[in-house]
């Protein structure tokens, strides 16, 4: 994770979680999840402060939470004392086994890496899948140069082209770029599933 982005993130930790819970659903990437996830135990990686978390738990999936910033899982613990939230940082997520989840969701989280770290930690969430397992990653498109926000959020400007390759092995069961419904930000998307 760029530690810019990850204090920025601990900094203002409640005003994030507030912004993000105050937006609309993410109703299009929740029906994607119900289309292409299977039943069993699910990781959200870069979870925030819970919101997905929650909803995948109310859905009937087993879920437990991710994320690198402290401030970001105290406001996920603070809304969903009854889930399960662990620190993990990609690209490495350490204390997390190879083979432990059924589904993945890595929401928006992959931009805020250096480019040279997206591959690797690309190759660590297919890892950490059960064969058949299933995959769903998105990223905020950024056209030019990465950029950063008024917070100092990194935002990596990069194109499928760095995801893709680490897929070769994986059925690629969607390869899309929307205007994201939550959001309102482009976001490119795909959903693999392990061989």
């Amino acid at each position: 994770m760029d530690q810019t982005t990850l204090l920025a993130y601990d900094a203002a930790a409640q005003a994030f979680a507030d912004d993000w819970h105050a937006q609309p659903p993410p109703a299009d990437m929740y029906a994607l999840v119900k289309r292409f996830f299977a039943p069993g135990l699910t990781a959200d990686i870069g979870c925030g402060s819970g919101r997905d978390v929650a909803w995948l738990s109310s859905d009937g999936y087993r879920t437990v939470g991710f994320d690198a910033s402290e401030q970001l899982l105290a406001q996920a613990r603070a809304r969903y004392p009854e889930l399960e939230f662990a620190t993990a940082t990609l690209p490495e997520l350490a204390g997390i086994a190879d083979a432990s989840f059924e589904n993945v969701l890595c929401e928006t989280v992959i931009m805020h890496l250096a480019t040279e770290l997206i591959a690797p930690s690309v190759r660590r969430l297919m890892a950490i899948l059960k064969p058949g397992g299933i995959l769903y990653l998105s990223w905020r498109v950024t056209e030019g140069t990465d950029q950063r926000d008024r917070s100092g959020r990194l935002y990596a400007a990069f194109g499928s082209e760095l995801v893709l390759p680490v897929l070769s092995s994986s059925a690629i069961l969607l390869d899309e770029e929307v205007v994201s419904a939550s959001s309102g930000k482009t976001i490119h998307r795909i959903v693999a599933r392990t061989g």
